[in-house]
């Protein structure tokens, strides 16, 4: 079959391919018809020949795995304009491929000697190259640049259509996944309204059922002519209503958090939940270096009002004689976790069940985290935070501050 039957075979096998990877695989066999190779890539250019991405069959490298700055690919002067079509009988020695700074580690680790590289054009500006490897030295020749000449020219506005196709699909998931948590955002607001009110609810209540209660009780009691010991009990009572009303504040602002730390703002809620009625053991252990007081504020007060919500139920409802938190690094992309156990009988408070882990949720959904619990031997509550959401955390305070 002659070399014409194949490109036309190479036309009609492309046709229907939606798929950079799918339709290069489709013409493989065909192209090697035509010329004999151990390693074949397609090198693709971004808009502002900044990056390249190359997309490649026959042997697997490291070019496929991740972009190359095109400053430091093999084909640069390609890429870059300063010629249309490189040729060497051994790539391991020539300084054009193998230079400092040089992504040509596939080169040197498969020994790829000879090469032919062609530019691949488009209305006559360079989007890519199409590039052909064999282990053998001095294998290709002009007769082979010819070849991949008029390969490179027909294979050069599919792949760049297909290029465009793949990156408008890719800006269209993006511009989806912004619009869904805008939309996240905007129902998470909603029901943290509701939650803000219950909480307002709930510190009015405190000061109805508490404070108010123990000023109307001393105001009965103070009278004249008190005894030393009236005259003490009085002033207990005003102490004890005085530490009430700073346990409602720190509830309503985590001062502690601010100045000393997740871990020890934990700890110190963890002390003056665990004294009221019962003393269980407990624990706070921050495992990831720092790392949570390093969130943006939001973030970081979300996640300290999640241990608190979940510290308060186990000390008021469980019946715990064992409390934990811990944060970590959950895995090596760098997502932290935060775990707050006990060891209690799992009890819904009255009035709404469940209410204080849908607050949780909320808070946790706010900041991109995902909310994870269980009520088996105790409770366990899971907040997972992805490194991606922390960036995204970090770039909207980044932005806003700016």
């Amino acid at each position: 079959m002659s070399d014409l039957a194949h490109y036309l075979r190479i036309s009609n096998l492309l046709a229907g391919n939606l798929n950079i990877h799918t339709a290069l695989g489709s013409v493989k066999a065909e192209i090697d018809k035509i010329i004999e190779f151990d390693h074949l890539d397609i090198c693709l250019t971004d808009t502002d020949k900044t990056w390249n991405t190359s997309y490649e069959v026959g042997l697997q490298t490291t070019w496929s795995t991740s972009r190359t700055l095109v400053r430091q690919s093999p084909v640069r002067d390609i890429l870059l304009g300063k010629t249309d079509h490189l040729l060497t009988g051994n790539a391991l020695n020539d300084p054009r491929y193998v230079f400092p700074g040089a992504e040509s580690a596939p080169i040197l680790h498969h020994e790829f000697r000879s090469r032919v590289n062609v530019a691949m054009k488009v209305l006559g500006e360079v989007v890519g190259s199409l590039n052909c490897s064999s282990k053998k030295e001095n294998f290709y020749d002009e007769r082979h640049v010819e070849q991949v000449r008029i390969l490179a020219d027909m294979l050069a506005p599919y792949f760049y259509a297909l290029r465009a196709n793949e990156k408008a699909n890719t800006e269209a998931v993006f511009r989806a996944r912004i619009l869904a948590r805008e939309e996240g955002l905007r129902l998470g607001a909603l029901s943290l309204t509701d939650a803000l009110e219950a909480e307002r609810q709930r510190i009015g209540m405190d000061l109805h059922d508490q404070t108010l209660a123990d000023l109307t009780r001393i105001a009965r009691d103070i009278r004249p002519g008190l005894t030393t010991v009236q005259h003490h009990r009085l002033q207990q009572q005003i102490q004890n209503m005085i530490q009430d009303l700073r346990d409602i504040i720190d509830t309503s602002i985590p001062t502690i958090l601010e100045l000393f730390g997740f871990q020890h703002a934990v700890l110190t809620h963890m002390e003056r939940a665990v004294s009221r009625d019962c003393t269980p053991q407990f624990d706070v252990e921050d495992q990831t270096g720092g790392n949570v007081d390093a969130l943006p504020e939001t973030t970081r007060i979300a996640i300290f009002r999640i241990c608190q919500e979940a510290i308060n139920n186990a000390v008021l409802h469980s019946g715990a004689t064992h409390i934990s938190v811990v944060a970590s690094c959950h895995d090596p992309r760098g997502d932290l976790k935060i775990e707050i156990c006990d060891n209690g009988q799992f009890q819904t408070r009255t009035g709404k069940p469940g209410s204080g882990f849908a607050h949780m949720k909320t808070r946790a959904h706010l900041i991109g985290a995902k909310f994870e619990h269980s009520t088996k031997d105790g409770t366990r509550i899971t907040v997972k935070l992805p490194q991606t959401a922390q960036e995204a955390e970090r770039a909207e305070h980044e932005d806003f501050a700016g």
